[in-house]
């Protein structure tokens, strides 16, 4: 297997690695990745290939990104490279060799009308099965799920097709209903997969800590990644902060439910970009936090954007801030639920969900008002344990999701992508408005 050196661009087949003790002919330049040393196929991938996913995910060098929206991405990447449209073909064309040759055969052979039919109908329910059981797997991503899907309508299709045709020709009843039973089941199964709602837990391909060894054995070969961010850190020691500028407010502000997406926006500077506070729920960065909150609290007009999780803290987040005597109780405060809510996830299917016992419990037990606040889909959801993370999208798609959320708070009454959701209640006043989409 050859293999482009990232420093020089020479490809070096696998003896010339093995040659020069995995560094490359030309340059000398240290390969970090040797793909035919990996027991896992699944996770055997050249320099070239990693090198191409930090660009990607950076958005060539020019977006920070955190080590869990790599794992994100990598997970993603590494999974999307399984085939899943191959096999079709090869059933097509297996198939279409047998429904030539084999079926003839069989009733020269075996002159009983069922010769035939038993062999045609399991060899087509074991396809549907494996077709069926991959559009709903963990362990592949949703693309690879969605292709799964499309093949079992197109199984569904060739199977009417050859078996009706195979059955006319030869004049053969029994195969005519049975390509006709199997044909509308495995178009009907295709379609049914294909647009129900993602409920399915999916599984990493990757985990944390092999992905977190990848980026340093990369690092320790061709140096430090400017863009990846270390783990956000609290500051002991208040930061002094000029009297002129913390005599002014900030029009808006955007609350986090994790420090590392407070540290991500913040690094990425949306606070320039759209002139707003970012902060954590923690009270991320701990050093400004303080002199922040009491700025915000001097704007009577203050807009306020909650950015979170789809979990049980996560919905959790607008009750905090409308209720916690540290954020925004009894002020009459317009806040915008941003997301990521369990509406959001429902009425799409190309996120990454996960599901944990742990979430569960953690959901049945959110305070009444937070329960109050959602619908019985959103409960069931949360309540079965799914849960989908900020750092699963990639960093350009979270920041348009952040800038778009911004730009439709502008009017929220004539926006129809904006739902009030809370108005006037009884535990702080103000208004509530979630989006309806993300990104």
């Amino acid at each position: 297997m050859g293999m482009k050196c990232v420093q020089c661009n020479t490809d070096n087949i696998l003896s010339d690695r093995i040659r020069n003790s995995g560094r490359c002919k030309q340059c000398n330049h240290p390969f970090v990745f040797e793909p035919n040393t990996v027991t896992d196929k699944k996770l055997a991938f050249t320099d070239p290939f990693f090198k191409k996913a930090i660009e990607n995910i950076s958005s060539q060098n020019m977006l920070f990104f955190t080590h869990k929206q790599f794992l994100y991405f990598i997970d993603q990447k590494l999974k999307s490279r399984t085939p899943q449209t191959s096999w079709i073909f090869f059933y097509f064309f297996f198939s279409l060799f047998a429904g030539t040759f084999g079926i003839p055969s069989a009733l020269v052979i075996f002159p009983s009308q069922f010769a035939v039919v038993i062999p045609f109908a399991l060899y087509n329910l074991i396809w549907i099965w494996l077709f069926f059981y991959y559009s709903k797997s963990p362990d592949i991503g949703i693309r690879g799920r969605r292709n799964n899907a499309k093949n079992l309508q197109i199984l569904g299709v060739i199977i009417l097709v050859l078996g009706i045709s195979g059955s006319l020709i030869f004049n053969y009843f029994p195969g005519y209903i049975v390509a006709i039973t199997l044909g509308l089941f495995s178009y009907w199964l295709g379609i049914s997969q294909k647009n129900r709602p993602q409920i399915t837990g999916e599984i990493f391909l990757v985990n944390q800590a092999q992905s977190d060894k990848w980026l340093r054995d990369w690092q320790t070969v061709n140096g430090t990644l400017e863009k990846l961010l270390p783990a956000a850190r609290q500051e002991a020691l208040p930061a002094t902060i000029d009297r002129e500028v913390s005599a002014y407010s900030f029009d808006r502000a955007i609350i986090c439910d994790r420090d590392d997406i407070a540290q991500f926006l913040i690094a990425n500077n949306v606070h320039f970009e759209n002139n707003c506070a970012i902060l954590s729920i923690s009270g991320y960065p701990q050093s400004i936090f303080n002199t922040v909150i009491e700025m915000l609290r001097r704007n009577a007009d203050l807009k306020v954007y909650a950015l979170h999780n789809a979990s049980p803290a996560g919905v959790g987040l607008v009750h905090q801030l409308q209720t916690s005597p540290e954020w925004f109780a009894n002020q009459a405060v317009t806040i915008f639920d941003l997301g990521i809510s369990p509406r959001q996830i429902l009425a799409t299917r190309d996120m990454f969900v996960q599901q944990s016992q742990t979430i569960a419990q953690t959901a049945r037990q959110l305070p009444d008002a937070v329960r109050q606040s959602l619908t019985a889909e959103e409960l069931a959801w949360l309540d079965a344990g799914n849960f989908v993370e900020l750092e699963s999208f990639t960093p350009q798609r979270l920041l348009r999701v952040v800038n778009y959320g911004l730009a439709q708070s502008g009017d929220p009454q004539g926006n129809e992508g904006l739902i009030l959701v809370d108005d006037n209640v009884g535990y702080g006043g103000g208004y509530v408005f979630v989006s309806d989409s993300f990104g």
